[in-house]
């Protein structure tokens, strides 16, 4: 009698559980396209390179990762994606030159938006 009422409330609670730790994990995911414009960095890119990181479960990020020279100074920076449906990487290559807003996190700008000069 005890097990017929016990397991089933224990299994709705690591349900109850399971289901608010994935919505914590998907706002946390949807956050990560919301970074704050409070820094710009403008420059030639002199290196690119881009890769698909898992975030959690089943949900992916892409890291874009530039390095980009302005004045006499190389500067690392970073923009991460979420991956949605219909997900394309930005077509960024070495030689450009752009401009980009953000933050810093620690030791990296995080980037919010870019935007290619002439």
């Amino acid at each position: 009698m005890v097990t017929a009422i016990v397991i089933p409330i224990i299994c709705l609670y690591f349900y109850w559980l399971a289901k608010k730790d994935m919505e914590k994990s998907l706002q946390k995911w949807q956050e990560l396209k919301n970074v704050p414009e409070e820094a710009v960095i403008y420059g030639e890119i002199m290196q690119v390179s881009g890769y698909k990181q898992r975030f959690s479960y089943y949900r992916f990020v892409y890291v874009l990762e530039l390095s980009i020279q302005m004045d006499q100074r190389n500067w690392k920076v970073k923009k991460i994606i979420p991956i949605e449906k219909g997900f394309h990487p930005p077509e960024i290559t070495k030689g450009e030159n752009v401009v980009v807003y953000g933050n810093w996190k620690e030791e990296v700008f995080h980037i919010s938006r870019i935007e290619k000069r002439a």
